[in-house]
This record gives C-alpha cells, sequence and structure tokens, in this order.
C-alpha cells in the first residue's frame, strides 16, 4: 500500500504531515469519545464522536481535506463510509488510528483534558 491512497493514510505518514505542518489547509476530525478525548488528542482536532456525527455534519468543511481517526481505526472507517455518504468528497481515514500515530509523534503533539 502506498503512504497515502484517496481515502486512506498510514498512521506514520499521518503524523509526518501534522508533525511538518503539512495539514494546516486540512480538517482532522477525531470520532472517539469525550472520556477517550480526554487522556489525550491531537492539539489541532475537532471532536465530533462517530454517535454524534450525523447530527453535526454543518461543522465540517466540504471545501477541505478530512483526516478521519479514531482509537485504532475501526471507527474512523464508519466516518469515512457516512462522511461519503453525505455528500463529502475529500475525506481520507488514518490507519491505525491515534493508537498507532501517537507511535510517531512527540509527547508535545498531544493534549489531553480540554485544550
Amino acid at each position: 500500500m502506498n503512504e497515502e491512497e484517496n481515502d486512506r493514510i498510514r498512521a506514520e505518514a499521518f503524523a509526518k504531515k501534522y508533525r511538518e505542518g503539512q495539514l494546516n489547509d486540512a480538517l482532522v476530525l477525531d470520532v472517539r469519545e469525550e472520556e477517550e478525548w480526554q487522556v489525550y488528542h491531537l492539539k489541532e482536532a475537532l471532536l465530533i464522536p462517530l454517535q454524534r456525527l450525523p447530527f453535526e455534519l454543518g461543522r465540517l468543511s466540504r471545501e477541505k481535506n478530512l483526516y478521519v481517526l479514531c482509537a485504532h481505526g475501526v471507527r474512523s472507517v464508519h466516518a469515512v463510509h457516512l462522511l461519503y455518504g453525505q455528500g463529502f468528497q475529500r475525506v481520507v481515514n488514518v490507519d491505525g488510528g491515534l493508537a498507532e500515530v501517537s507511535l510517531y509523534l512527540e509527547e508535545g503533539d498531544l493534549s489531553s483534558g480540554r485544550n
């Protein structure tokens, strides 16, 4: 598999883009639950838990690339399918979720609590 295909990206490649500031024109969407977010999350991510996503689509831009992640990559696959079904076309699943992405990040790249 390539580092990035049309609708998915490997965790290591995503982490590299994140570290190098290459996602400034994109939106990182975290579809985990609030309790998981409190433990740790990406500083630049927007939290919309998967169950609330159908009701909060208005918070997302159809003009930006959306990188979708969850804990391990399962819920984000469902979120990507939902977004495609709602007409979003620039959606990328982050394979392996935040658990795998965090292996390639520095501690300072992650936040805890409500930040």
